[in-house]
């Protein structure tokens, strides 16, 4: 393959409005569109910033399995990341919404780009990046 695009990254939810909530509400990001599949048991909501994949950007893909709440996380997957243009703003309004910033504002280590880490409310952890 010689030419690519990134288009999203799909994350299982155990409660597909509490999630969206978070990343609209929480981080800035709207609901892109929304598909429910009923004969699947399952419903599925893009999330970004701007117009998404129409605008070049990539998207977070929220699955929703009917009835299932839960998931085990692993170990293999890291985090997902978003640029902000201030990074200790964007925790404050996360923690006032009532999310979990589990690493504050400040230098990476070893370098000087400010950063902080978040988490949904299904345990993903989310990198906050100033840009």
């Amino acid at each position: 393959m010689t030419e690519g695009r990134f288009l999203h990254t799909m994350i299982r939810v155990g409660n597909l409005e509490r999630s969206v909530k978070f990343y609209t509400g929480l981080l800035g990001m709207k609901e892109l569109r929304r598909r429910d599949v009923p004969d699947g048991k399952y419903t599925l909501c893009f999330l970004g910033y701007g117009e998404g994949n129409k605008d070049g950007q990539g998207e977070i893909e929220l699955t929703y399995n009917y009835g299932v709440e839960t998931y085990d996380l692993g170990n293999a997957f890291g985090h997902l990341a978003v640029g902000v243009p201030d990074v200790a703003a964007a925790c404050q309004a996360v923690r006032n919404g009532g999310g979990k910033v589990t690493r504050e504002a400040g230098p990476v280590k070893f370098g000087t780009t400010i950063i902080a880490f978040v988490e949904d409310p299904d345990g993903y952890k989310i990198e906050l990046i100033q840009r």
